[in-house]
C-alpha cells in the first residue's frame, strides 16, 4: 500500500481540531489560540517529537511505522474504523482487532482519563497492562514497560519471582491457580495457535508450579472479593476491584477503592501524595 499524504495530513488535522483537551485527560488551560489540541499536546500524547507530528499534517517526512501509526491512533483516541482509516491512509495493513488487539476504545479512555484519584488499569484478557492511571502507576508500579510474553501479568508469575512480593503471601496459592485456570479459559476460547496457547507452552516448559496447576484442569477460579497489595512504602492496602467490560477488544477496565474510613482508604491519601518516585 501506497501513503495518502494529503489524505493523512488532513484527517489528522481533523481529529486534531475536534478533540479538546478535557477529551483526553488534559488540563483546559488559558488563552487557546487554536480550535482543540495543539502540535505539541497531540505529540505527547503519542510519545513523540512535536516536529516529527507536525511534519505529517504538512505532508513531509518519513513514512510513518505502524508501531507509531497505533501510537497516533491511541493518543487521538480513534475508534476502531478511525484507526484502520488511518492505518490504510499511512500505507500500512489496519492492526488487528479483538482479542489480539491492543487498541483501547476511546470510551473506556475517557474513563480512566478522569481516574486521578483511585488506582486504576486497562488490561487484555491476557492480564497485559495496557495503561493505568497515576496512582496505579504508584501502586504496583509501571506495568507498561514489559515486552514479549512478560506483559502478561500471570507469565511474570511463574517465572519472575519478585512478581509476588506485590501480594500478600497467603494469597499467592489462590492466585497461582486464577492465572492457570484463567489462561485455561482463553487457551479453549481462542484456539491451540493463538497468542494465550503460545503462553501456556512457555510455561509448561518454564514453571513446574504451573505444570502441576495446568494438569489439575481447573477452570473459574475466581479472585477474592478483596485484593491486598503490598505496597514497599506504605505496606498493605486492602482494596475491592471492580470491572468494566469492552466486549469488542476484551480489555477490562480495573478500578480499585477502598472503604471510606478504612486504614486502606487513608494508605490511598497518602500514596497520592507520594506519588511514583519511591517506585523503581
Amino acid at each position: 500500500m501506497v501513503i495518502d499524504r494529503p489524505g493523512l495530513a488532513a484527517f489528522l488535522r481533523r481529529r486534531r481540531e475536534s478533540l479538546q483537551p478535557e477529551d483526553v485527560g488534559l488540563p483546559h488551560g488559558q488563552r487557546r489560540r487554536t480550535s482543540g489540541l495543539r502540535r505539541e499536546e497531540v505529540a505527547t500524547l503519542c510519545h513523540m517529537s512535536t516536529d516529527y507530528y507536525a511534519r505529517l499534517e504538512r505532508e513531509r517526512g518519513p513514512q510513518p511505522s505502524e508501531q507509531m501509526i497505533a501510537s497516533i491512533a491511541q493518543g487521538l483516541h480513534l475508534s476502531l474504523d478511525e484507526r484502520d482509516h488511518l492505518f490504510r491512509l499511512a500505507g500500512h495493513n489496519p492492526a488487528a482487532r479483538g482479542s489480539a488487539g491492543d487498541h483501547i476504545s476511546p470510551g473506556l479512555l475517557r474513563i480512566l482519563d478522569r481516574l486521578d484519584d483511585t488506582p486504576a488499569e486497562i488490561i487484555t484478557e491476557l492480564a497485559e497492562t495496557l495503561r493505568q492511571s497515576p496512582l496505579g502507576i504508584a501502586l504496583t508500579g509501571d506495568a507498561t514497560q514489559y515486552t514479549g510474553p512478560a506483559r502478561s501479568l500471570g507469565y511474570r508469575w511463574f517465572t519472575d519471582p519478585a512478581t509476588r512480593d506485590l501480594y500478600a503471601p497467603e494469597d499467592h496459592s489462590l492466585l497461582s491457580r486464577m492465572f492457570a485456570s484463567g489462561l485455561r479459559a482463553v487457551v479453549t476460547l481462542r484456539g491451540p495457535d493463538s497468542k494465550a496457547a503460545h503462553y501456556a507452552d512457555l510455561l509448561l516448559s518454564q514453571s513446574e508450579e504451573f505444570r502441576n496447576l495446568w494438569n489439575e484442569h481447573e477452570i473459574g477460579v475466581r479472585p477474592s472479593d478483596v485484593k491486598r497489595f503490598i505496597h514497599p512504602e506504605i505496606g498493605l492496602l486492602e482494596l475491592n476491584c471492580q470491572v468494566l467490560l469492552d466486549p469488542d477488544q476484551s480489555h477490562r477496565l480495573l478500578v480499585y477503592t477502598a472503604v471510606p474510613g478504612s486504614e486502606s482508604y487513608d494508605k490511598l491519601h497518602l500514596l497520592s501524595v507520594l506519588g511514583t518516585h519511591t517506585l523503581r
